[in-house]
């Protein structure tokens, strides 16, 4: 059956341009931050960089397709037809942990504050969490489809305790 479900052939083109939509908004949403500052600061490039410190190309690469996994089970969630309470309440820890996924950038970059931001990736974490159980309850493909997201923000969590350690 797949992601999508079984389609009719008449909703499949409303379908197909609706995950795009959902995909194309968190992508969006979640690369704003990078406006407002990044790694390319000469503050971050005097940091001790832990051995763990991937290639800078790889967080790119990664969170963009942790963002197109998150916009698809956003979208499945959103196109359920599970119980309207369960599904408010994925849909609201969804846009939470959004919000703290957003902050983390700023506080780290732009406030120059590895310290804040790894109290702030630790909440993300517990809301990535609670989103995953959330859309467990709605639709369980949608929880998996985070599973790799939850894996990223737990090795970010530790690459930003080791800059703290270091710096």
């Amino acid at each position: 059956m797949g992601v999508f479900g079984s389609w009719r052939t008449k909703s499949r083109p409303r379908d197909l341009l609706r995950v795009l939509g959902f995909v194309l908004l968190v992508n969006v949403v979640g690369s704003v931050p990078a406006v407002v500052g990044g790694p390319d600061s000469a503050w971050f490039q005097a940091l001790e960089k832990p051995w763990l410190y991937p290639p800078p190309f790889v967080f790119g690469v990664v969170w963009t397709i942790l963002f197109t996994l998150m916009g698809i089970a956003l979208w499945l969630v959103w196109r359920s037809d599970a119980d309207a309470d369960a599904r408010r309440v994925a849909l609201g820890l969804f846009a939470l942990q959004m919000v703290f996924n957003v902050a983390w950038t700023p506080a780290f970059f732009t406030f120059q504050s590895p310290t804040v931001a790894l109290g702030i990736i630790v909440a993300l974490w517990m809301l990535v969490v609670a989103t995953i159980l959330a859309f467990d309850r709605v639709d369980r493909r949608a929880a998996a489809l985070l599973i790799p997201y939850i894996a990223w923000v737990t090795f970010a969590i530790v690459l930003n305790a080791e800059f703290v350690r270091l710096n």
